[in-house]
């Protein structure tokens, strides 16, 4: 598999996302605004399919490995009764790798797939913070030995998060422990954290920051990619979608990780009631 730079990857990116803008009306009615808000929040009752590429580079000490990393991450909310939802968030990769450490060649496959459930009351507080909680599990689905963790995890998630006028904030985090898999393989006790911070205009744009850290407690060790990613709800053939691209650069992480920056595209299938 050849090395691809991040400076030939991000015209292409970018002229994929752009081929389908193009193809979409340059103007948004309130409910796209609406609608571009509610993928700001995590819990939010609205059924949706996001499949975002990760692309990221100088990845191990010798800094020649690559990865594009495809997540399938449906998100289906329930409803459970008139105060409570429950929302079920699943993250599927779908992983295309190069020489990740000398010697490693390249392997594609399935990764690991992690499953959050949060339960989350439909009203928000009295000061108008939107709040869920619940469990989140680590399932070893990796198809190669490269691509998984080898490792049954579970642990707590929990979401919290204000929605003022065109902007959305607030943090969404989970622990997970392992305890079952292969036993040559390390234990798992990370901790997740994502900040996150994005401003929806009336046309449906929203423009986001946020961070998605991992803490290593085996290891002593953070990963810190910070992402600044520009989306918009629009409509492709008759189908609510939100089209989105960025950058991201890692901040910190191992030196088996990736470094510098990367990239991200987005595009989100929508299917309001």
């Amino acid at each position: 598999m050849k090395n691809i730079s991040l400076h030939h990857s991000l015209p292409a990116m970018a002229a994929i996302l752009l081929s389908f803008c193009s193809a979409t009306s340059a103007t948004a009615d309130e409910s796209s605004a609406d609608l571009a808000k509610k993928l700001s929040n995590p819990v939010a009752a609205l059924i949706s399919v996001p499949f975002q590429f990760n692309y990221d580079n100088d990845i191990g000490t010798a800094k020649n490995g690559t990865r594009q990393t495809l997540n399938i991450q449906p998100v289906i909310p329930i409803e459970l009764n008139n105060d409570w939802n429950v929302i079920s968030r699943t993250i599927v990769p779908l992983v295309w790798q190069d020489e990740i450490y000398p010697g490693a060649g390249s392997q594609s496959g399935t990764g690991d797939i992690v499953q959050s459930v949060f339960f989350s009351p439909k009203a928000p507080t009295s000061d108008g913070w939107i709040w869920g909680a619940g469990p989140v599990l680590l399932l070893p689905t990796g198809s190669n030995d490269l691509l998984s963790a080898k490792k049954w995890g579970a642990g707590p998630t929990g979401v919290a998060l204000k929605q003022d006028g065109p902007l959305t904030y607030g943090i969404l985090g989970n622990h997970l422990w392992s305890y079952a898999g292969d036993s040559n393989r390390a234990d798992i006790s990370m901790t997740f954290l994502q900040p996150f911070f994005s401003y929806t205009t009336s046309t449906a744009w929203t423009y986001t920051l946020n961070t998605e850290s991992t803490y290593d407690w085996k290891n002593n060790q953070w990963s810190v990619p910070i992402n600044g990613v520009v989306s918009k709800v629009t409509k492709v053939s008759g189908q609510l979608v939100s089209l989105g691209g960025g950058v991201r650069y890692w901040a910190d992480g191992p030196e088996s990780g990736p470094h510098g920056f990367g990239a991200r595209l987005i595009m989100t299938f929508l299917f309001p009631k």
